[in-house]
This record gives C-alpha cells, sequence and structure tokens, in this order.
C-alpha cells in the first residue's frame, strides 16, 4: 500500500478521502469515524500530517470565567477551552476558577528562549574550541540569525563531557513557539563551526536542551517561557466552595506534594499540571509533546496568617505554581488549523479588548496558562483532602 501514489495536483480533502478509501481496501478495516470535516481541515494535510486520512475528534470543553492580574499590573478575565477525554477534568478546572473568583490571582513571567544543542567531537581538547567559540561568538551568531527574520540569539551555554563539547543556543523565536526555526539556524551554525574549526560536527538537538524530555536543568533554568501564579484564599472559600478544610489541605499537600514527590525522586512536585497544560495545548494548536516539560511544575501551598483587616480569615491559604517551561506560540505549526485558531482566539479575544495590557501574545498565554493551572491544582488538592477523588471520577469518568 503506497500512501505517497495520491496525485499531487488532487485537493487536499479529496487525498484524505483517498488515502481512507486505500487503507479501508487494503487493510480490511472502517475508518469512517476518521471522516474530516473539508471546513476544518485547513492545511493540515499539507503542513501538519504526512500521509493523512482521517482526524481523531477531541472533546473540548470551557472552564472559567478566570480572573487575572498579570505582570504588567493590568487585569484580565478568560474563559478555558480544554481539550481532553479525561472526563471530570474540565469539572475540576471550572470549580477551581469559581473558587478563584474574587480572589486576586496575579501571574509572572519570564521569557528564556527556546534552546537547541549541538554537539561536536575532534579538536575539543584544551578549550580550543570553547575559546574559538567565545572568540568568534558574533560570527556564528550572525550565521544562525540569517536563517530567518524572526529569530535572535539571547544566549548560549558551552558543556564539556569526556572528548565532546555541546554548544546550545537559546533564541527568541518571536510569536513563534519556534523549535523548527532554531533547529534550522543550529543546524547551519554546527556546519559553520566544521567548515571554519575543522570540530567534527556530531548532531544537532544533542539532549542538553532536552527537547521534549524532563530534565533538571530545564526545572532548574526553565526553558521558552517561565510562568508562575500565586493567590491567597479565604477559609471561607475553602469550606463552601472547595468543601474540605485548610487544616485538610495542608496535610494533603505535605503528604503528597512534599513527601510522596520526595520518595519517587520526582523532577517538580505538583497535582497534576501535565493535564491542564496538555489540555490547553490541544485545543490552541501547540506542540503536545511539550507537555512532558510542563509537567516539570512545582506547586507549594502553605498556611497564611491573616493580618487584621484582611478579611481572610484564620485559616487562609497560600497556593503559588511556578511552570519552568511551556512552549508556544500563536504562529505556525497546529496554530493555523482552523478548530486551534478559534481556540486561540476565545483565550486572546480578552487582551484584545482589554487595551491596557502591553503584554505580549505568547507571554499573555503562558500566564494565563499559569493561572489556568492553579486552578486546576487547587481544585485537585481539595478532592484529595475531602476524599472525593474517587467518587467524582466514578460518577463523571467512568465508561
Amino acid at each position: 500500500m503506497d500512501l505517497r501514489s495520491i496525485p499531487i495536483g488532487m485537493p487536499s480533502f479529496e487525498r484524505v478521502i483517498a488515502r481512507r478509501a486505500m487503507i479501508e481496501r487494503e487493510l480490511n478495516v472502517d475508518c469512517s469515524a476518521l471522516a474530516v470535516n473539508s471546513t476544518a481541515l485547513g492545511h493540515a494535510e499539507e503542513k501538519n500530517c504526512e500521509n493523512m486520512f482521517g482526524a481523531v475528534p477531541i472533546p473540548v470543553g470551557l472552564a472559567g470565567p478566570l480572573t487575572v492580574n498579570l505582570s504588567d499590573g493590568s487585569e484580565t478575565t478568560v474563559h478555558l477551552p480544554l481539550a481532553t477525554t479525561e472526563g471530570a477534568l474540565v469539572a475540576s478546572v471550572n470549580r477551581g476558577c469559581k473558587a478563584l473568583r474574587g480572589v486576586r490571582v496575579d501571574t509572572a513571567s519570564n521569557y528564556h528562549g527556546v534552546t537547541r544543542s549541538l554537539a561536536f567531537a575532534g579538536n575539543v581538547a584544551n578549550c580550543k574550541l570553547q575559546s574559538w567559540l567565545r572568540e568568534h561568538e558574533q560570527e556564528w551568531k550572525a550565521i544562525g540569525e540569517a536563517t530567518s527574520s524572526h529569530l535572535k540569539i539571547l544566549s548560549y551555554d558551552i558543556d564539556e563531557k569526556d572528548d565532546h563539547l555541546f554548544l546550545t543556543i537559546a533564541a527568541d523565536t518571536d510569536e513563534a513557539m519556534g523549535m523548527n526555526m532554531v533547529t534550522i539556524a543550529t543546524q547551519a551554525i554546527g556546519e559553520y563551526i566544521e567548515h571554519t574549526t575543522g570540530a567534527n560536527f556530531i548532531t544537532v538537538a544533542a539532549n542538553v536542551d532536552s527537547d521534549k524530555k524532563p530534565s533538571k536543568r530545564t526545572h532548574d533554568r526553565g526553558r521558552g517561557y517561565e510562568a508562575s501564579a500565586m493567590c491567597t484564599v479565604s477559609s471561607a472559600i475553602i469550606t463552601d466552595v472547595l468543601k474540605t478544610t485548610p487544616e485538610a489541605l495542608l496535610a494533603t499537600a505535605k503528604a503528597k506534594l512534599e513527601l510522596g514527590s520526595s520518595i519517587a525522586g520526582a523532577i517538580g512536585s505538583n497535582c497534576h499540571a501535565a493535564n491542564i497544560i496538555a489540555a490547553l495545548y490541544l485545543a490552541t494548536g501547540q506542540d503536545a509533546a511539550h507537555v512532558v516539560e510542563g509537567s516539570l511544575a512545582d506547586t507549594i501551598i502553605e498556611s497564611f496568617p491573616s493580618p487584621v483587616g484582611e478579611g481572610l480569615g484564620v485559616g487562609a491559604i497560600r497556593i503559588s505554581v511556578r511552570i519552568p517551561a511551556l512552549l508556544l506560540g500563536i504562529r505556525g505549526g497546529g496554530t493555523t488549523l482552523p478548530a486551534q485558531q478559534q481556540c486561540l482566539d476565545l483565550i486572546l479575544k480578552s487582551q484584545i479588548a482589554n487595551r491596557q495590557s502591553q503584554i505580549v501574545p505568547c507571554r499573555y498565554l503562558a500566564e494565563l496558562f499559569a493561572a489556568a493551572v492553579l486552578a486546576g491544582e487547587i481544585s485537585l488538592l481539595a478532592a484529595q483532602s475531602n476524599h472525593t477523588l474517587a467518587k467524582v471520577h466514578k460518577n463523571l469518568a467512568r465508561s
């Protein structure tokens, strides 16, 4: 079965149908449920998926509203489209949003750039290549930046292991997530260094960048957008909305986030940050594999002594999340597909309406993702602290 035999001149939608018919005929299977709506196809068959013969629908639920105080001092209210097949997830995040209604949620973010590493062997001993890289920094940077008008190299790291040298660059890729952009740039840099110095250029994507893989370096240093969100929740909200107590939340957090994560040797200690990040990534057309790095998040819950006049009551809880690596964009990849674009528009319309916000769209998205994770974390922790987690999944998620 040669799926590439479909005529190139045939319209995309018809090519998808032809491939599906070929697969059904030659493999004797029924793929009718994978049929694609022509209005939702966009350029998926041409730019996003080779040998495309259909699409798998992922349910999208809405959570919110969620009001957030962004790092530039502006306030915005957003609704969250969550693409998931896990029953109870949307309900959980929605309950978290309800608990945060009327609570000040503060976000912050830092852009580290998108990283890509190169590996060299050969004349790397005695710091020869390392010295050359530092002395000729402007030369090889210019080679990389010439590959795209949207790319700017922000920083770089040099590591040596055995007889190998690793060069990792971090680049600003504008409004695109930019992995393809930075890979093309680093490939050009590697070839230039090999041609100029004689060093043996082994490979691009040499794993120091930890792309789509967990690593302590990413957890500690950050990658792409590092974003955080924090709030203080009163004892009344904990009791009335989350149906638990501050004491139970703290006890569960200690057992789960502190002790349990330590025993497991976890890189990042959180409740289910990956759940929310994956649902937002899928809905908005991000590269879902990067949820691995998003899962390195840390959630901290602590008692908050309430000074007189704040009105939070005894037993208020402060909760914060730090996500070291959010790889996301609003241009290119899956973000331009029709359904994903509409989900992005749903989130970003609040920024367009709020002209006070000066944050660039990608940073805005990262801070909102952090706030969404915050909502999901406090809701799940509450469900565990009052022993309703299994009951909720039995009622909402059991097939």
